[in-house]
């Protein structure tokens, strides 16, 4: 049992123990806290309410409008009935002097069980009028008095979640407990940032969370210890960025050598580069050019330029006289850069090699020992570069494309092939900003919004199944015009449990009856990376006139005379992937054609869709994808980087976020003077390893 008397210090520390030293939790209970991820008193703290019921103001059920509201009444009738074979519908009758409300359950018998007549009941829901009666769709209640008894009015109850075998009474009496014996702890954000905020202090936030006295309170509440979650993660992240630029004594980079000086010359007479590339080379050489390692993500929206920009960052290591290597996570998009690099640096007398798994024997020896000797000053690559044979004279420059694709341990085990390099990441995925700052908190980042160049454009056109044909004609209308197309399946191979077409029945669908003259081939993940290279070559060739595919194409393949794409079942895809899919295509003077087959889309993945159609910003389109499905669905798995928060949520807080990674930059060194604080953010660390989310 904790020492319910400890320092305020004390008991913040206590935070990260069990769950089961807190009042009112034995074995039993604990087992079933863990079902609800509270293993840890923090954890029982932060465990926000689904809902409030407030008793505080009583009105009769007549008076009672449509919309969420939270009812009071007696217990008048319980009942049961079947329209339908499979459908149980339970009804409990609420009654006052002026009227009836209907509590509606569909298909748990166990209701019928849980009201009796004459008990004081409270309902919490939406209502809705319906069949001549005020109606509550399953909603969530709270027994005021049984029958008979006196009735529990004039305070506002918490809903938390809870789990079967935890009653609503039960964890409501632990979590006053634990408000109790540890929300009393002093506050360790500094009172100007607390003024300057408009936040309540932390212990007041904790017991207005869980049993405040107004619903404006828990609102304010809830707004303080979102913010605190954010400003906790975002001094970490800065902190972590500082301690990795003062690590190691980083190389300093000559940035107005020769490399750079030919490859400005060179591009002066083919291409203008956009102002944001400009911002970018400019923020990416100036940190190279500082002692403290560089730490930068360069995040841009589909065809903004990121290879060109990454090449003036690989000339910086070269007209030092040291390497650089650039490692992608598919051999197709490997190859890919050492294709549209490669010439670049062989004009400008750079030696540089491409390693990847299915480097030949021969080769690969000679690559080894260009990088062992400092020969090869520039390699591109995929896993194959973190193999331990293979090892670099002064590595001091990394670029990882598309970080997220790779794991912790894959990038550590390149990092460490060299001292306190310079790291650079970039990513095509349009990140809304406030992923941005979080996720990426412990980076500087750099933003490519413009194309320089446009292209003839993309029209996106949505369609349901009878679409489908029209969309197949388009396909063989581009084929006869010289030009080819992709078809985008969500599955590689068929499935009895999914009626998502894979791309093995498309291929065989389109052979056999839509398109039994064309070429049709597959590209699948699965695939051997020499298959896939073969299928790549034989595509940009012009050989193959319809690619089937997975979304394995998103990022990186670059082929101009592809100007029709057909994604099929593009509902169970989000917003900023099929954007991604998209820039494949109306790349060259040709215009793009982009089909959205959506055969089973709710009334809102049509809304996501028609959003694709009207907007063309990634990182537009990544906002309102994060509003729409939320962070968690947005990102998938904890891999994003991304940690889950308790009280805040990224998706609706953003002012929040913005406004707590702006004051953790202003104080991400702390003094002694802020021993709280920094007790607070050690603790968080710690937190964040147990729970897996932070390396």
């Amino acid at each position: 049992m904790a020492s319910f008397a400890a320092h305020p210090a004390q008991r913040m520390l206590a935070w990260d123990d069990p769950v089961a030293t807190a009042r009112f939790v034995d074995a039993e209970r604990a087992a079933l806290l863990a079902k609800l991820d509270i293993t840890r008193i923090g954890h029982l703290l932060s465990h926000r309410p689904l809902r409030y019921l407030d008793l505080t103001h009583s009105s009769t059920l007549a008076e009672v409008s449509r919309g969420e509201a939270t009812v009071q009444g007696t217990v008048y009738e319980v009942k049961e009935r079947r329209p339908r074979p499979r459908l149980l519908v339970t009804e409990v009758a609420l009654v006052d002097n002026t009227g009836t409300l209907l509590g509606v359950w569909f298909n748990q018998p166990w209701v019928k069980k849980a009201f009796a007549v004459g008990e004081t009941v409270a309902f919490a829901g939406e209502v809705v009028f319906d069949y001549g009666f005020n109606r509550i769709i399953q909603p969530f209640y709270e027994k005021l008095a049984e029958a008979g008894q006196p009735v529990n009015l004039g305070r506002i109850l918490p809903v938390h979640p809870t789990t079967e075998g935890l009653s609503l009474g039960w964890l409501r009496r632990i979590v006053a407990a634990a408000t109790d014996d540890y929300a009393q702890v002093p506050e360790y954000l500094p009172p100007a940032l607390l003024d300057q905020r408009g936040l309540m202090p932390l212990a007041q936030a904790l017991r207005e969370l869980h049993f405040p006295e107004t619903l404006e309170r828990a609102s304010e509440a809830r707004r303080r210890l979102a913010y605190g979650e954010f400003f906790d993660f975002s001094l970490l992240m800065a902190r972590r960025g500082l301690r990795a630029r003062q690590a190691g004594q980083g190389r300093r980079h000559v940035i107005d050598g020769r490399g750079l000086a030919l490859l400005r010359e060179t591009l002066s007479g083919e291409l203008t580069l956009t102002a944001d590339q400009e911002t970018a080379i400019t923020e990416i050489t100036r940190d190279m050019a500082a002692p403290d390692v560089m730490n930068r993500l360069l995040l841009g929206d589909v065809g903004t330029g990121k290879t060109l920009v990454a090449l003036f960052a690989l000339l910086c290591a070269v007209d030092t006289g040291t390497q650089a290597a650039m490692m992608a996570p598919t051999e197709v998009l490997a190859q890919q850069y050492a294709a549209r690099l490669g010439p670049r640096l062989d004009e400008l007398g750079v030696r540089w090699a491409l390693l990847t798994s299915s480097t030949t024997a021969p080769e690969r020896t000679r690559i080894l020992q260009g990088l062992a000797d400092g020969s090869i000053a520039v390699a591109f690559g995929t896993h194959a570069l973190i193999e331990r044979a293979v090892s670099f004279k002064d590595l001091t420059l990394i670029v990882i494309d598309e970080q997220h694709r790779f794991g912790v341990e894959q990038r550590q085990a390149l990092l460490g092939k060299a001292q306190a390099p310079d790291v650079l990441i970039m990513t095509a995925t349009p990140i809304p900003r406030t992923l941005a700052l979080i996720g990426y908190g412990d980076l500087q980042t750099s933003y490519l919004r413009t194309r320089p160049i446009t292209g003839a454009g993309v029209r996106t056109q949505l369609v349901d199944a009878t679409g489908t044909a029209q969309a197949y004609r388009a396909v063989r209308e581009a084929v006869a015009a010289g030009h080819q197309a992709y078809v985008v399946c969500a599955l590689i191979e068929d499935s009895e449990a999914s009626d998502l077409r894979s791309v093995e029945e498309e291929a065989r669908h389109l052979k056999s009856a839509i398109f039994s003259d064309l070429r049709v081939e597959i590209l699948t993940g699965k695939m051997t990376a020499a298959e896939k290279e073969t299928t790549m070559e034989r595509f940009v060739s012009g050989k193959i006139q319809v690619l089937v595919a997975t979304t394995v194409i998103e990022v990186g393949i670059d082929v101009a005379n592809a100007t029709v794409m057909i994604v099929l079942d593009a509902d169970r895809y989000g917003l900023a992937q099929l954007h991604q899919l998209r820039g494949r295509v109306g790349r060259g003077p040709v215009s793009g054609e982009v089909w959205l087959v959506a055969r089973h889309a709710s009334d809102q993945g049509r809304q996501r869709l028609r959003a694709l159609v009207e907007i063309d910003d990634g990182f537009r389109l990544a906002e309102l994808d994060l509003k729409m499905r939320g962070a968690g669905e947005l990102l998938g798995s904890r891999q994003s980087g991304i940690p889950r928060f308790r009280i805040g949520d990224v998706a609706v807080d953003g002012e929040l976020v913005e406004a707590a990674h702006c004051d953790a930059q202003a104080c991400r060194q702390l003094s002694a003077s802020e021993a709280l604080l920094e007790l607070r953010v050690t603790q968080l660390e710690s937190d964040l390893r147990l729970e897996g989310q932070l390396s």
